[in-house]
């Protein structure tokens, strides 16, 4: 399990490791709290497994962040490549979801006005709501 003085702070969510567990198991059977412990050992063991690997990749590579394609590549050579397509699908996933935020961001900045002359103009339509509210009632 490599050096454990160095990593016995690390762990998992315990609620989040049986809510995940309980979504995979058939609801007609338990796992025992020994057992929920020694799956999170092992969950944290295969992800420190992974890091390193992924960082030994991006060293080679020349490159000080791990990237997605580092991962991809240290789990086909640990030979996990059954992980690689649903990864990728989450990574496309979380892509896309960047670009709808990096469009609501752009439209911010490409709007050519200050935040404070936003913020004005969103005072003055809440002022403009709230008299009309206030004239219908």
């Amino acid at each position: 399990m490599g050096d454990r003085d160095a990593s016995e702070d690390l762990s998992l969510p315990k609620a989040t490791v049986q809510k995940i567990v309980s979504e995979i198991i058939p609801s007609d059977l338990t796992f025992s709290r020994d057992t929920r412990d020694a799956l999170i050992e092992c969950c944290i063991e295969f992800i420190m497994i992974l890091s390193t690997q992924s960082n030994e990749i991006a060293e080679k590579e020349s490159k000080k962040t791990i990237a997605s394609e580092h991962v991809i590549k240290a789990l086909e050579e640990l030979g996990f490549n059954e992980y690689i397509e649903p990864i990728q699908s989450v990574i496309m996933e979380h892509k896309e979801s960047q670009k709808v935020r990096d469009k609501k961001v752009g439209k911010l900045e490409s709007s050519g006005r200050s935040v404070e002359e936003l913020q004005r103009e969103q005072e003055l339509l809440f002022a403009q709501s709230r008299s009309r509210l206030n004239s219908q009632q």
